[in-house]
């Protein structure tokens, strides 16, 4: 039986988690028995999805590594789940060894384990946060003692807007986080689409909604939106594998497979952030 030992007490053991979720896709060790139950109904109805999380993880270390490629040494990982299978800081790190991450996620046990990977790592930490709670994310002694917002930061929400249902205004939150940027920063973002899967979206979503975090499709346009008026680095919004390919991933093999949309933009001197809702 695997050691359960980093799961704090006061967990719902028997309530799935996506971040623990997404683990078990990615073929990590930090789940549940809750987690895989859900996980593996999830994949009788979407086989690939182990194929479209890996897919996912991929984009995350290209996008890390074209933000860090332009200056960039700070990031902000909202939504971030567990740290491992090629983490932000480690990618950041391999051109900016001094790289700030904070990684924030509002799954109790994915922070405690994160803190416990990070607890030798004196430029990372792992910080308990609602993406909802801007102010709050923002303000937390944890973030703002790495991350210095007068600076270009990178901005990343990658697969975690799907868990945000539009009555709790997902696009004004992002707006108020791309508010707190200066010129020249980075949002990193990929979201669930349900092209192409007809009747099996409803499906997924009612098994989601099991867990602890009700999933929702958006369509490209919708999630276009969270940009507001940043500019979209080439390629813009595309399918997450078209992202900057580099020739490696798997996911190039079954592209018609790996659902989902994925784009980063830049913050320009004297960008307005458009409040559309």
């Amino acid at each position: 039986m695997r050691d359960t030992e980093w799961i704090p007490q006061g967990i719902d053991r028997e309530r799935a988690s996506a971040a623990r979720m997404y683990d078990y896709y990615l073929g990590g060790q930090h789940h549940l028995p809750a987690d895989v139950e859900l996980a593996d109904r999830v994949m009788e109805l979407l086989p690939q999805t182990p194929l479209i999380m890996r897919a996912n993880r991929s984009f995350l270390r290209r996008a890390v590594r074209f933000c860090a490629h332009a200056g960039i040494r700070q990031f902000l990982d909202v939504g971030a789940g567990i740290p491992t299978q090629g983490p932000v800081h480690e990618v950041a790190r391999a051109l900016h060894p001094e790289a700030r991450v904070v990684y924030v996620d509002n799954d109790d046990a994915a922070v405690l384990h994160s803190r416990e990977l990070l607890r030798e790592d004196q430029h990372s930490t792992a910080v308990q946060g609602d993406l909802r709670d801007v102010e709050g994310v923002l303000a937390h002694p944890d973030v703002t003692s790495l991350i210095d917002f007068e600076e270009p930061v990178a901005l990343l929400f990658l697969s975690v807007l799907q868990f945000i249902p539009d009555r709790d205004d997902p696009y004004g939150a992002v707006a108020k986080y791309r508010d707190a940027l200066v010129p020249g920063s980075r949002l990193v973002l990929s979201h669930a689409t349900d092209e192409g899967l007809a009747e099996q979206a409803e499906e997924i979503t009612d098994i989601y909604a099991r867990s602890e975090n009700p999933i929702r499709y958006r369509r490209p346009e919708a999630v276009l939106r969270f940009f507001g008026d940043f500019e979209l680095c080439d390629p813009g919004l595309v399918h997450i594998p078209r992202w900057r390919p580099d020739g490696t991933d798997e996911e190039q093999v079954h592209l018609g497979r790996v659902l989902g949309a994925a784009g980063v933009g830049i913050k320009r001197s004297g960008s307005q952030d458009m409040r559309r809702t």
